[in-house]
């Protein structure tokens, strides 16, 4: 399939700000997907998005996922085709944190200790 050519019910990977998600679509728009979120395949980063990778900034942002079945506009050209069985959205969200956390882990930057911190008060919360 290709850019703009999806339709209602339609199963894609979404790529929304840094995060990367399996989900629906549930609506056709001019410049976008509305897109109902069942899984996470990529967590996104923490910290500020105009400034990645950076602890010197006005607010390091804690960034979460989105939420099972949440629904978000996507841009046309960061949605592609999906096939398969849409994993457990629980597992699929701990997978992606735990993969994060082992790449921060490698990194031992400011930014991936601040970033390790971060994810771990969200796992806190995500998985009490």
């Amino acid at each position: 399939m290709t850019e703009g050519s999806f339709k209602i019910g339609d199963y894609v990977t979404a790529i929304y700000k840094t995060g990367k998600y399996i989900g629906e679509i549930t609506a056709v728009r001019p410049s976008s997907y509305l897109v109902k979120i069942g899984a996470v395949e990529k967590h996104p980063m923490q910290g500020d998005l105009h400034n990645p990778k950076q602890t010197e900034v006005g607010m390091f942002h804690q960034r979460r996922a989105l939420a099972f079945r949440e629904q978000t506009n996507v841009p046309l050209n960061m949605v592609r085709p999906f096939e398969g069985k849409v994993p457990d959205y629980k597992e699929s969200l701990r997978e992606a944190v735990n993969k994060m956390k082992m790449n921060l882990s490698e990194e031992n930057s400011p930014w991936s200790l601040k970033s390790l911190e971060m994810l771990e008060d969200l796992e806190r919360d995500y998985f009490k």
